[in-house]
C-alpha cells in the first residue's frame, strides 16, 4: 500500500495490486435474510472457502440483517474481486434456497422476483459497493466503520458483543466465529 490516496470508489471492480478492497453486499431489495444465525453460517462459510479458493486475507467484516461488509487484501498480484464476489454470493445463495425449499417453502415468495429467468434472488443484483483501499490507516478506519455498523443499528452496546462480525478478533485472536488475518495489516 502506498500513501498516495486514503481510498477512491470504483464503479466496477479496480483490480490493483497491493491495494485492499472495502466490500458491501445487500440483500434483494434490502430485506433481511440475514437475520438469522443459519444464514449468517453461510456467509461465514462461504468466506472461508472463498478466502482459501482465491488467496486473499481477510480484515474485517460483519454480516447485518440485509448486508454484509468486509474489508479484504488479495495476495496475488492478478485477481478478481468480481469472481470473489460471485463465489460468496452463490454458495449463500444456492444454500439458502436449498433450505427454503426443502424445509420452508412458502418463505421463498420473499426470494420472489417476478422474473421468468431469474424467479429468486438472495442478493441484490450486479456487483456490490466497492472501495480500493491503499493505506494502513484507511483500512484501519473501514474496519472500525466496519464493527461499529451494529452499535448504530442498535444491535448491540459495543462492537464486541455482536458475534457476526470480526470485533473480537481484532481484540482477542480466537474468540470470533472466523479468523481473521491481520499480520498482513500491521
Amino acid at each position: 500500500m502506498d500513501n498516495s490516496e486514503t481510498h477512491r470508489r470504483t464503479v466496477r471492480f479496480q483490480n490493483t495490486p497491493g491495494e485492499a478492497h472495502y466490500l458491501t453486499i445487500s440483500c434483494f431489495q434490502n430485506r433481511p435474510f440475514l437475520s438469522r444465525d443459519r444464514t449468517r453460517r453461510y456467509v461465514i462459510e462461504a468466506l472461508e472457502k472463498a478466502r482459501v479458493r482465491f488467496n486473499f486475507h481477510l480484515w474485517a467484516y460483519v454480516i447485518m440483517p440485509n448486508h454484509v461488509h468486509l474489508l479484504l487484501f488479495p495476495l496475488e498480484e492478478h485477481y478478481d474481486l468480481g469472481k470473489i464476489e460471485t463465489a460468496i454470493k452463490l454458495s449463500v445463495s444456492r444454500r439458502a434456497l436449498h433450505y427454503l425449499r426443502t424445509q420452508n417453502p412458502a418463505g421463498l415468495r420473499l426470494l420472489e422476483t417476478g422474473q421468468k429467468d431469474t424467479p429468486y434472488r438472495f442478493w441484490q443484483q450486479g456487483n456490490g459497493y466497492d472501495v480500493n483501499i491503499n493505506t494502513r490507516e484507511a483500512a484501519y478506519e473501514i474496519g472500525k466503520y466496519i464493527h461499529e455498523n451494529p452499535v448504530r443499528a442498535r444491535l448491540c452496546n459495543l462492537p464486541e458483543d455482536w458475534n457476526w462480525s470480526s470485533a473480537r478478533e481484532w481484540e482477542a485472536e480466537g474468540s470470533g466465529p472466523l479468523r481473521i488475518d491481520r499480520v498482513s495489516l500491521e
